[in-house]
């Protein structure tokens, strides 16, 4: 909640209870109330902006303001009215009153983590077209593949406003997942135009270093690049360019340069099914070898760019989210990438041989416990069969997937990555996703620990990662449980051991 927000909300409750509650000459009090609500709410208006949530407090303010001054300026007017009328209107408005706070409390306008390196961030988006693969999941047939990739930097001399966390907000809100997940009104999410980055497009690349190494950045299936910004930023803070993909057909939306939106295309139903998945993901892999070709270019200057010279293609990293992360597994075979990170994500294209590479698996509590559970041969029962709503027959058919992708963290486990998980998390939890409403906990799509310090968590431990894979420095989080994060889990042992 916003501080002239919650103001504005205080003093519609302050205009109710004097009219209630003081019964003698109160006419001049509420003028003063009135016209102290006003300049709230026109302070509001001009430094936060309109939001549908306020509706019940923008109506009561600016009919109190009306009567109040009426009654002022003539006696005749005083406003009174049967004792069960007022209490009718009285309880009337508390009701409205408690819903704009839990319309507030459900829609936060929540601030992304401020970047924790001294580095400024720079951001440009680019967009790339694949000559050389046709679009398999457009309306289109026959199509060349489209991405637009955003790229965060270490910035310097930055000038104006940070860019907003949702650029091209019109369109793509129209598509907002968390609308689209729970029936909601688009109107409900339009606040987020107004939310911040920390960010400045366009902005000169800083100085600091020649070159910089390069990490890959990919979200997770039907979310967007938008939703891992805080990640990003951090490590651009720090020191690092990050290439962030929107993996076309596969987000909630994607705004290219001539204004076409294209959406979800790929099937969620069938993801979950061993080919399809591998359809999907392999697209996913062609993204990034095709993205980093392009920043290949980029870098030598084939493509102009202020990036000319600029990315260390020597120290080159991958990471995303949950399919995200399965993408930078399976890209990370690509022997120009040095280390990857999969945040709480199964594999696709797992009929391999395992990654022997510096890789690091961070999962949510649930996310680690369905593979764990098979590492050691647990067996449902027919009420928790029941109350995932599958048969015996799908979840041993689930196992055995499950079993290969196992095969895979053990071997990581074996040649020096690590397996981790942070207590008390879900999914979403490893995403800028968790921001968007609390709603996300009572659907277990978020857990019990706080958006923010699951942030700080993911955003410290992939910063430490990447720092000492591609800068040889630091590392310490990775070595031994840390007192700093007591949340943060350590496995990589126990799968290097041999299996019960």
């Amino acid at each position: 909640m916003r501080l002239f927000e919650i103001l504005l909300l205080l003093t519609s409750a302050g205009l109710l209870a004097i009219k209630m509650f003081c019964k003698k000459n109160n006419g001049m009090p509420l003028f003063i109330a009135s016209i102290t609500g006003t300049l709230l709410l026109i302070i509001h208006l001009i430094v936060e902006g309109y939001r549908i949530q306020l509706l019940f407090p923008y109506c009561i303010t600016i009919a109190f303001l009306t009567v109040s001054v009426l009654a002022l300026f003539d006696k005749t007017a005083a406003w009174k009215m049967p004792r069960f009328l007022s209490i009718t209107l009285f309880s009337a408005g508390t009701a409205s009153l408690l819903l704009t706070g839990a319309l507030m409390y459900v829609f936060p306008v929540f601030q992304l983590p401020e970047p924790t390196g001294s580095l400024k961030v720079g951001t440009q988006t680019f967009h790339f077209v694949d000559e050389g693969r046709k679009e398999i999941f457009g309306d289109a047939p026959g199509g060349k593949r489209e991405l637009m990739v955003q790229v965060w930097y270490p910035a310097q001399n930055t000038k104006g406003k940070p860019l907003p966390f949702i650029s091209d907000a019109d369109k793509v809100l129209k598509e907002e997942p968390v609308s689209k997940t729970f029936g909601i009104p688009t109107m409900f999410v339009e606040y987020m135009k107004n939310i911040s980055s920390h960010s400045y497009e366009n902005a000169e690349i800083s100085g600091f270093s020649p070159s910089y190494p390069l990490i890959i950045l990919n979200h997770g299936y039907s979310s967007s690049k938008i939703y891992h910004t805080s990640q990003a930023e951090n490590l651009a803070s720090h020191g690092y360019i990050v290439a962030s993909i929107d993996h076309t057909y596969s987000t909630s939306a994607t705004v290219f340069p001539d204004g076409r939106t294209t959406t979800m295309k790929t099937d969620e139903d069938l993801i979950g099914e061993k080919q399809y998945r591998n359809k999907v993901g392999k697209v996913w892999t062609d993204d990034i070898t095709f993205t980093l070709d392009q920043l290949e270019r980029i870098n030598s200057g084939e493509i102009p760019s202020e990036f000319n010279g600029k990315i260390d293609l020597g120290r080159v990293g991958v990471f995303g989210h949950s399919f995200g992360g399965a993408a930078s597994y399976d890209a990370a075979y690509d022997p120009r990438i040095t280390a990857g990170i999969d945040l709480d994500g199964s594999l696709y294209l797992y009929d391999k041989k395992p990654l022997s590479k510096p890789f690091m698996f961070m999962f949510s509590e649930m996310g680690f416990d369905l593979f764990n559970k098979v590492r050691e041969h647990y067996v449902y029962t027919d009420e928790e069969l029941k109350e995932k709503g599958v048969t015996k027959e799908e979840i041993e058919k689930d196992i055995k997937g499950a079993e290969t992708q196992v095969g895979h963290l053990e071997h990581v486990a074996k040649n020096g990555g690590q397996i981790l998980y942070i207590e008390n998390t879900e999914h979403y939890n490893l995403a800028d996703l968790q921001f968007l409403t609390p709603l996300f906990q009572q659907f277990k799509l978020t857990g019990k620990i706080s958006p923010a310090r699951s942030a700080a968590i993911v955003n410290a431990y992939t910063l430490d990662f990447f720092d000492k894979y591609l800068k040889h420095k630091g590392g310490s989080l990775l070595d031994a449980p840390s007192g700093e994060y007591p949340e943060v889990k350590y496995l990589t042992s126990k799968f290097a051991e041999e299996r019960p």
